[in-house]
């Protein structure tokens, strides 16, 4: 058998918590890869925030060597991808590397929403799958059950589904032999000319932009001089390796092999992910055909808290666009904060990520504006907009209509809940589309429900209302007309636009009504009266105040004419009053927060 034939190149998708990051880390200590004194659990996960938050954040790849019974040895490489919907473009960017997957579906918990998403997208694909029921050995686990709904829901053969416990260890050898008898090996290379596709990169300190490649074709070794097909910039290679699970420097990398390259690449801007490394003296004809251009879904402003911060937040934040190509991102400004960046997310969790990686990772303290998704806003001449920031909408008289996103979202929940999901779906001006019940007492509905009712808390509802039962997955579908209008804040008489953002009419006055009473409990007491407003032009549709420190003048009157107590209080309120005009309020991190906490 050829060298070739002797490689696997698969993934592990599932459902968040299926157990994927378990089963990765058996099949890490049967190939003998990690000492079992260097073992831990979610070995791959190398990210703080994923070892915290028990998820997997970033797809990892790592190289096993399998000895089979039949005295063959192969090479696998493994990708360990994410579970949850904010994470969808790891996952696609992984199947796009491999030619199988292993389909991981909890026996106590059955298919639900997000398995459903990935198993689709690696059919997409033209990927094997290879069904693994895992959590076999829990009290509550029926696999009959779980095996029919694959082969119900998801409509795939589940006959030869492997029954495995990872935590165990139970059927784990039963995944390496499904892996080599029924996922192909990397098709044959169609030149001898290098093409290698970069799927993921990094920057370290002392060596620059480290590339996470798959040679399709040729040979990559150290002092070649390499091309970077979409940008055209040459570098020299310095260090090709693999990942066992750490970098490991090899002589050479071939064709269908998963590794790194190290070329001294300092400038962060002319590295993209789905590019393709060639020779230089011999370049391919053809680039790969790489990824599809991802389009982040929600947007929110990163403003650093001292300007003087500005240029390390850039910095930072080029760094981290190397490690995840789905975060977007580019510079703006705000009247209230400054200079910082618009960026764009798949979602409010990545979001959330984003946020404590730079804050981590980098140091940096920020200020996050609320969140909002991409409206298309047609001007009476027909001109149409793409408005993702509040401060960007044209004005009234200039707008024919605004037609926001709509997503088609499938919820899986126990039927005992039903009743609940269905509320809240319509609270957030969910349409029904259909309801039907795949298994006993499950139930799936489909929605289609605007997605700036998605992103705020409807995962976090969602979980509540189920008692943590439910599950959902969410697809774009089409951008639909709506009376959306922008409501502004107004602290102490001016607008702040930093806390602006667009809503539906018919929930204006009271999210306005609900966010500054929130902003009501965050911003400090000052020595005067703080009015908060919200308000839809020119009309005020909700106010709070926040009351004034009060200092005592009159505590050194012991006695007297009454007089002199209202001279020292008249005087008090004049110098208020004059304060007032004057005055500066600081609002806090907090403030700006507060949208996202409020009850909407």
């Amino acid at each position: 058998m050829s060298e070739l034939g002797l490689i696997r190149n698969f993934c592990i998708i599932a459902h968040i918590d299926h157990g994927k990051s378990t089963l990765a880390d058996r099949m890490i200590e049967m190939t003998g890869l990690v000492s079992q004194r260097d073992m831990r659990e979610q070995f791959l996960d190398k990210l703080d925030l994923e070892r915290e938050r028990g998820i997997t954040i970033k797809a990892q790849s790592v190289r096993l060597t399998y000895r089979s019974p039949r005295g063959e040895t192969y090479q696998f490489n493994l990708i360990d991808t994410p579970g949850h919907v904010d994470f969808t473009y790891e996952v696609s960017r992984s199947l796009a590397a491999c030619q199988g997957a292993l389909l991981v579906v909890d026996a106590a918990q059955g298919v639900e929403a997000q398995t459903l998403a990935n198993v689709y997208m690696a059919i997409n694909h033209d990927l094997e799958v290879i069904p693994v029921i895992n959590k076999v050995d829990l009290a509550s686990a029926d696999v009959e059950e779980t095996r029919r709904q694959i082969e119900d829901i998801i409509g795939i053969d589940a006959s030869k589904a492997i029954l495995c416990s990872a935590k165990t260890g139970t059927g784990v050898a039963e995944v390496f032999e499904a892996v080599v008898d029924r996922i192909p090996p990397p098709p044959p290379p169609e030149s001898d000319r290098l093409r290698a596709l970069v799927f993921d990169s990094t920057y370290d300190a002392y060596r620059g932009v480290v590339l996470f490649c798959a040679v399709r074709s040729g040979c990559l070794r150290k002092g070649d001089r390499i091309l970077l097909m979409a940008n055209g910039s040459s570098y020299e290679v310095t260090e090709v390796g693999t990942f066992e699970p750490d970098m490991q420097s090899r002589p050479e990398l071939g064709a269908g092999e998963v590794g790194y390259i190290v070329a001294g690449i300092k400038n962060i801007r002319s590295v993209r992910v789905g590019d393709t490394v060639t020779h230089q003296r011999q370049p391919a004809e053809t680039a790969l055909h790489g990824y599809d251009e991802i389009k982040p879904v929600v947007f929110a402003g990163f403003y650093p808290i001292d300007a003087d911060e500005y240029d390390s937040l850039a910095d930072a934040i080029e760094k981290l666009k190397l490690n995840d190509a789905s975060f977007f991102c580019e510079a703006e400004s705000s009247q209230a904060l400054g200079f910082g960046f618009r960026c764009g997310f798949l979602g409010l969790l990545h979001m959330e990520v984003i946020q404590q990686r730079l804050e981590r990772e980098f140091s940096a303290n920020l200020i996050t504006t609320t969140p909002s998704v991409v409206y298309h806003v047609y001007r009476t001449d027909e001109a149409m907009l793409a408005v993702d920031n509040p401060l960007h909408l044209p004005s009234v008289t200039s707008i024919d209509r605004i037609e926001e996103p709509i997503v088609e979202v499938t919820v899986l929940t126990p039927a005992d809940y039903l009743g609940n999901v269905i509320q809240l779906c319509q609270a957030k001006r969910g349409v029904q589309k259909s309801l039907t019940f795949p298994r006993q007492k499950h139930a799936m509905l489909v929605y289609e429900i605007p997605l700036a009712e998605i992103i705020l808390d409807f995962h976090d509802r969602l979980k509540s209302v189920s008692q943590g039962y439910a599950s959902f997955n969410y697809e774009p579908k089409e951008y639909r007309a709506a009376p959306i209008v922008r409501l502004d804040i107004l602290i102490n008489g001016g607008p702040v636009d930093a806390l602006s953002f667009l809503v539906h009419r018919d929930q204006a006055e009271y999210r306005g009504r609900v966010f500054v009473e929130k902003l009501k409990e965050v911003i400090p007491r000052q020595q005067f009266k703080i009015p908060l407003q919200a308000a839809i032009g020119a009309k005020i549709i909700a106010r709070e105040t926040i009351g004034a420190l009060r200092k005592d003048v009159t505590a050194k009157c012991y006695g007297g004419d009454v007089t002199r107590k209202r001279k020292l209080l008249e005087k008090q309120k004049a110098g208020k009053k004059r304060m007032k005009q004057i005055g500066s309020v600081h609002i806090p991190q907090e403030a700006f927060l507060a949208v996202l906490k409020a009850d909407l």
